[in-house]
């Protein structure tokens, strides 16, 4: 991820360049709402959308078609997701109405020690190669949404996939970008031959196809999650990761299971947030939103310095809380109702102070990654909330076996201090970044939303509740508003914060607010890209139709029928 450091007078150009003028709603929108009555599908590829559409509109419901829209992607966005990583969603089922929550993540290998990182001198995990691949549970995550709530026979679901990766679909523009800056996983075995067609990464426009992967995706389809975690497939994943020097085995795969999970909400003024619970890092939205909520956002206006340096000190807040408590929940006794307690955020807000930016704050003492997003909603009331990664862009570059995927690098994100929460140790999910995200109403489903991007995610959906329910602004335009990234913050991989971090700022901010910002202590700086990428779907229960955004930052698209 590239980030620059600009001359104030250049600040000053970008950050005053906004949209043009627009006849209704908010100069910064990109765009209307998508407003359908029967479904709605909202992807950041617009095949992948299509595919959801295509799916509900052969009898299929919403998870049916999260799922295909899931499978295409991992084939027309592979530098974001794909069968090699784990996936986590939020599923409103309008039988029962109520949330469900499964978390698909995978686990490190059993045959891989704290004691080999110490003895080999790895004071982090690598990014990239054999040591960070973690077990891919994303298939497991199709198939325990399926098994509970799918009506089309996996055939069906996981067909667009297939055809597409026979046949070949065009790259778009921001996915060929990203899919040129991985060329450097070139040095490890089957990267080339399956992601670099003739030596060199695919351009934009130009028709690609895996038929390794549809060979795989068929043979999913065909037989099941076992085919995947006991079978062939399994045992071409462990053969090639054992050759790089890497320690997955098949009882790591046969032992492999997703959860499902209550979904945790704090009240936001008025209104149900729901996240996941750990191993992600959903947690620190509720935290934030709890902190926020002592401050009258509303009155001091999108954009103005007295609401950005509230929202940034915030996030600071909880996220040495992330840093500290976040894990896998098997392996510790987490204070998730401590951390998430109205009380506890008074606590944390008085800590603010309205005139400066802190260098550092004390994570509580309690008793004790690119992505995808999609979002898909159909004629009978059912939403899903659905996030799938690689972890760093196209992953670790292991890609084994002429599968057509490449592994996840999740693994990274432990860390290698003995008696860190969230210190490795075999068998266990490490902390994760990918959080989907969803609203209710007095006990009503509502917005069904996420924002994919490592650390900005917790960021972005906080933004995003703050755009929705103080600002009034609409699904669209609150995904469009030019957004705060704030870094530096303690890592639950070690790293501790002391020097108070660095806020980048989208266009569209004013100048007379970047230099109040600054006034009050903030390093203010631009970096290109961090801002994530947002897709939502909001349910309008008087006119009983769907509203659909997707936002620019991406190749996606919102569309219904």
């Amino acid at each position: 991820m590239k980030k620059y450091l600009l001359t104030l007078p250049l600040l000053l150009t970008v950050f005053t360049l906004i949209a043009q003028d627009r006849i209704t709603g908010l100069n910064f929108a990109t765009r209307s709402e998508v407003i359908a009555q029967n479904g709605m599908a909202c992807t950041s590829q617009p095949l992948a959308t299509q595919a959801a559409l295509d799916i509900l509109k052969a009898g299929g419901n919403a998870i049916d078609a999260a799922i295909a829209a899931n499978a295409v992607l991992g084939l027309v966005e592979p530098t974001g997701n794909g069968m090699g990583g784990d996936l986590f969603a939020i599923v409103w089922d309008a039988k029962t109405k109520q949330l469900y929550g499964l978390n698909a993540s995978g686990r490190s290998p059993y045959d891989l020690t704290l004691d080999y990182f110490k003895e080999n001198g790895y004071e982090r995990i690598p990014s990239y190669g054999p040591l960070p691949v973690s077990v891919p549970g994303c298939v497991d995550g199709w198939f325990e949404l399926h098994d509970k709530f799918g009506t089309l026979p996996m055939t069906d679901v996981l067909n667009p996939a297939i055809s597409y990766a026979e046949n070949g679909f065009p790259l778009t523009e921001l996915i060929a970008y990203y899919w040129g800056r991985s060329s450097f996983l070139k040095r490890y075995p089957g990267f080339e031959e399956i992601f670099m067609p003739g030596g060199v990464a695919p351009k934009k426009g130009e028709i690609f196809k895996n038929p390794y992967l549809a060979n795989t995706l068929r043979l999913v389809a065909e037989g099941g999650r076992d085919v995947f975690y006991k079978g062939e497939i399994a045992e071409k994943i462990v053969a090639y990761v054992r050759e790089q020097g890497g320690f997955l085995s098949m009882k790591d795969f046969e032992d492999h299971t997703s959860e499902w999970v209550e979904p945790i909400s704090t009240n936001y003024r008025g209104f149900d947030v729901w996240e996941l619970p750990p191993n992600g890092q959903g947690t620190a939205v509720l935290q934030m939103l709890n902190i926020l909520e002592n401050f009258d956002i509303a009155d001091m206006g999108f954009g103005s310095p007295e609401y950005m340096h509230l929202f940034i000190e915030a996030k600071k807040l909880a996220y040495e809380d992330r840093a500290k408590y976040y894990s896998d929940p098997d392996f510790n006794d987490l204070p998730i109702e401590e951390l998430i307690s109205k009380e506890y955020g008074k606590e944390r807000a008085a800590l603010i102070d309205p005139n400066r930016a802190a260098r550092s704050y004390p994570a509580g003492e309690l008793e004790q990654g690119n992505t995808i997003y999609l979002t898909v909603a159909d004629k009978e009331g059912n939403m899903v909330s659905l996030i799938q990664s690689n972890y760093r862009g196209m992953g670790s570059g292991m890609t084994p076996g002429k599968l057509g995927f490449i592994l996840q690098d999740r693994g990274e994100l432990f860390a290698l201090e003995e008696g860190h929460m969230n210190v490795y140790e075999p068998h266990k999910r490490p902390f994760h970044t990918i959080i989907p995200a969803f609203i209710t109403k007095e006990g009503e489903p509502y917005i069904s939303f996420g924002l994919m991007g490592g650390a900005m995610q917790p960021q972005g959906h906080v933004q995003i509740v703050c755009n929705l329910i103080d600002f009034g602004m609409n699904l669209q335009e609150a995904g469009d508003a030019p957004r705060i990234s704030h870094d530096g913050s303690s890592q639950p991989t070690g790293e501790v914060m002391n020097d108070g971090g660095r806020v980048s700022l989208e266009s569209g901010f004013d100048y007379q607010t970047i230099r109040k910002l600054m006034g009050k202590g903030h390093r203010i700086g631009y970096a290109l890209g961090p801002y994530g990428g947002y897709q939502a779907i909001l349910w309008d229960k008087e006119n009983k139709v769907y509203y659909g955004a997707s936002e620019s930052r991406k190749d996606g698209q919102a569309a219904g029928y």
